[in-house]
């Protein structure tokens, strides 16, 4: 197979989808692969890394997308990656479709094979390609909020851990999850005051069991999140339902109950966002205010750290590139009840049903197409 590697090209975007030690591994089984020139350098990784390993360096976006039968991402494709897509082209990556009727649209057009990162599953029934960066996220949303909160920021002025005599910052994560046990590691380590609101009571048992007394937990209700966000200093939105849009647990009126100069961290963008007031910002103009609360959303948090990023994730989506090059598309997804989770688009429909909720449009199950 043909495998393209092109450069991402979404806003402060520096991770790539494969390394040298994928090329290396993905050429060994026979498969040519075709870089993009200076794809890795965001993560620190040079063309001739590439080129030792194995990787064809090529000039152009376009030559990439042209001459591949599978490209492997980070991102959803944007912008200019729109009219590369092509029919029966197999598009490997992070689709995030629910909230994006618009890209929806141009993959059913153009009957791209799209399969999410985000919706592949495995025996345990979690999403161990989305996990690498939910963990990366849910750390960099503590570190993140923590700046925001200082007040040349824009924040309230609050130190996360305090001092001796001066209370620590209080932190609602809403969501007890990958993002939110993460969070939790980071905001507990710094000192915080920190509550979690989940609706599932075994996960809120068994993070009281690891945290024990430096943890507070609450069954998530309107209630419950009301109170624990009026009282906070920063809030973390860390609410996923696989490939559907996030449910919008914090109102724009519960806003009014928060400190002026709060922080809210939602870590839920990329599927809508847990907040009602949220919108996608980017690493270039990651904030604003709603009701004198600082909202930072940008939906790819964990392009900011892309080298950590790009080799976490690649440690996970690998095994299933070599198999989908290995096999062919119909064979592997046949093969793998997991990976054909993660087909959410296949030859102008849409094989995957929270995406087809989310936007209100037909679901075809890929079983009846292959």
């Amino acid at each position: 197979m043909i495998i393209g590697l092109p450069k991402e090209i979404k806003d402060n975007e520096s991770r790539v989808g494969l390394t040298p030690a994928c090329v290396k591994t993905l050429g060994d089984a026979g498969h040519r692969i075709l870089v993009e020139r200076s794809a890795g350098e965001g993560s620190g990784i040079s063309d001739d890394e590439f080129a030792g390993a194995g990787g064809e360096i090529v000039d152009s976006a376009d030559e990439v997308w042209q001459r591949a039968e599978m490209i492997v991402k980070v991102k959803e494709p944007v912008g200019p990656e729109y009219e590369r897509m092509r029919e029966g082209q197999i598009l490997y990556t992070y689709l995030h479709l629910a909230p994006l009727p618009e890209l929806t649209q141009v993959m059913l057009d153009r009957k791209v094979t799209g399969i999410a990162y985000e919706t592949i599953t495995n025996d345990e029934g979690h999403l161990p390609l989305l996990t690498p960066m939910s963990e990366v996220a849910g750390r960099m949303a503590v570190q993140v909020g923590a700046h925001y909160l200082q007040k040349p920021e824009g924040g309230r002025g609050v130190l996360m851990g305090g001092v001796p005599g001066v209370l620590p910052a209080k932190v609602a994560i809403i969501g007890g999850g990958v993002v939110g046990i993460n969070s939790i590691k980071m905001a507990v380590g710094l000192g915080a005051h920190v509550v979690v609101l989940d609706k599932n009571l075994d996960r809120l048992r068994y993070l009281d069991d690891i945290f024990g007394s430096r943890l507070k937990t609450l069954v998530s209700n309107p209630f419950t999140v009301q109170e624990a966000i009026a009282n906070a200093d920063l809030v973390i939105g860390g609410v996923l339902i696989p490939g559907a849009a996030a449910p919008k647990l914090v109102t724009r009126e519960m806003l009014k109950t928060m400190h002026r100069g709060a922080v809210i961290v939602d870590v839920a963008v990329d599927q809508g966002g847990c907040i009602e007031t949220t919108r996608p910002t980017t690493h270039s103009d990651p904030t604003f205010f709603v009701e004198e609360v600082l909202h930072y959303c940008v939906a790819n948090m964990p392009g900011a750290v892309p080298r950590t990023s790009t080799f976490a994730l690649t440690n996970a989506t690998l095994p299933l590139a070599l198999k989908l090059a290995n096999r062919g598309f119909t064979d592997a997804v046949r093969s793998d009840v997991h990976l054909k989770n993660g087909v959410n688009t296949y030859k102008g429909h849409i094989t995957y049903e929270a995406v087809a909720e989310s936007q209100e449009r037909r679901y075809r199950p890929l079983d009846e197409l292959i």
